[in-house]
Order: structure tokens, then C-alpha cells, then sequence
């Protein structure tokens, strides 16, 4: 019985975790829409620079969205439970935040701006990380050695490539899948949320406050 009330307290705790990483990503892709709704990018529209950065951002996103639906394959509800470590999992700890980072840089990639490229995927990852101290908090007390032993082993962020192994999906959890999918539609609305903003500020509509390389 006292396991059982120990489980749903984990189960409760992780889950306001992931309630946060979602408002965390809402809030951080609101923010830096509305810095851009006056931003643009030193390269002018049409031409080839500018277009490869906006083609490269639209590929970002999409590996981005892609890959977090692969991270939700694996870890379908387990986190609290058991030390998943395989698929994106064996590569890095935090994939779902990686590959959210890395659909940032093809949000900022959009105005056709290196620098907001990086600048979105540093500002993601920055705020992601507080979550990620949170989180391993916590499965270092709920899952103990196993988890610690997982910590020594696999990169917290940067994906080491090499360690490479499929390992164990789990039981497939279509809800998960929804929901991962409808939490990635915030940077999907980044390709015509941007056409917008360049249309309102070639014609005027809206400022051009400053510009980014």
C-alpha cells in the first residue's frame, strides 16, 4: 500500500513537471514571436542567403517535431517508473528538450537570421534546463541507483552519437502521441506566423525596430 501511494505522488510530482516543460515552451515561443513582430533579418527577402536559412529552419523544425514524437515512442509514460535508455534515450537524457531546441532554431531560422537561429535554440535550451534540474532531482530519489548509474553513462544534453542502441519502446500510448504532436504544432505555426509578420512589415503595417544578421 505505502508503494502504491509512493508511485502516484511520483507519478503526480513528474507530471507537474511536464506540465511546466509545456507552459515553459508556450511561453518562450509567445515571447520571442512578439520580439520578432519587429525584428528582421540584415539579409533581404528573395535573396539566396535568406531563403537557405528560412528552407534549413523549415528542415530544423520538422527533425525537431519528428524526434520528440521518437523520444514519446520510448518513453510512453514511463519516466516516473522505470529508467528508460533506449532509442534517443541511450544518445541523451533529455531528448524531447533537444529536439525542442532544435525546432526553436528553425523558428528563429524563419526571419532568415542566423543569429536568431542560434539565439532561439540557446534561449530554448537555457530555459529548458531549470525543468531538466527539477526532473533529475526527482527520478534520482523515485528510481535510485539504476537512474544514477544511467546519469554516469549517457550525456545530460548534447547527444553522443556512439552510444547508439534501440533498446525497448514499451507499450505504444496513442494518447501520449497526441499530445506530443499538438505540443509541436507551437513551432509548426511558425512557418505562416512569420509570412505574416515579413508581408504586414513590407508593407509598413508593422515597424522595423531593429536587424539581426
Amino acid at each position: 500500500m505505502v508503494d502504491e501511494v509512493k508511485y502516484a505522488d511520483a507519478k503526480y510530482a513528474l507530471g507537474s513537471y511536464q506540465h511546466t516543460r509545456r507552459m515553459v515552451l508556450a511561453v518562450l515561443v509567445v515571447v520571442l514571436f512578439a520580439a520578432l513582430l519587429f525584428g528582421q533579418s540584415l539579409f533581404p527577402p528573395e535573396t539566396l542567403v535568406h531563403e537557405t536559412i528560412e528552407m534549413v529552419g523549415v528542415l530544423l523544425i520538422f527533425l525537431g517535431v519528428v524526434g520528440r514524437l521518437w523520444s514519446t515512442l520510448y518513453i510512453g509514460g514511463r519516466k516516473s517508473s522505470e529508467v528508460v535508455s533506449g532509442g534517443p534515450y541511450s544518445i541523451t537524457r533529455n531528448p524531447l528538450y533537444v529536439f525542442s531546441s532544435v525546432a526553436a532554431a528553425g523558428v528563429g531560422a524563419q526571419i532568415g537570421s542566423i543569429t536568431a537561429t542560434i539565439g532561439f535554440a540557446v534561449l530554448c535550451a537555457a530555459a529548458f534546463y531549470i525543468v531538466i534540474l527539477r526532473e533529475e532531482k526527482f527520478l534520482k530519489e523515485a528510481l535510485g541507483a539504476p537512474f544514477k548509474a544511467y546519469m554516469a553513462r549517457v550525456p545530460r544534453f548534447f547527444p553522443r552519437l556512439s552510444l547508439y542502441h534501440e533498446g525497448d519502446t514499451g507499450s505504444f500510448k496513442p494518447r501520449l502521441l497526441l499530445t506530443t504532436l499538438l505540443d509541436g504544432l507551437v513551432f509548426l505555426v511558425a512557418l505562416p506566423a512569420f509570412e505574416l509578420i515579413d508581408g504586414a512589415q513590407q508593407s509598413g503595417i508593422l515597424p522595423v525596430l531593429f536587424r539581426l544578421p
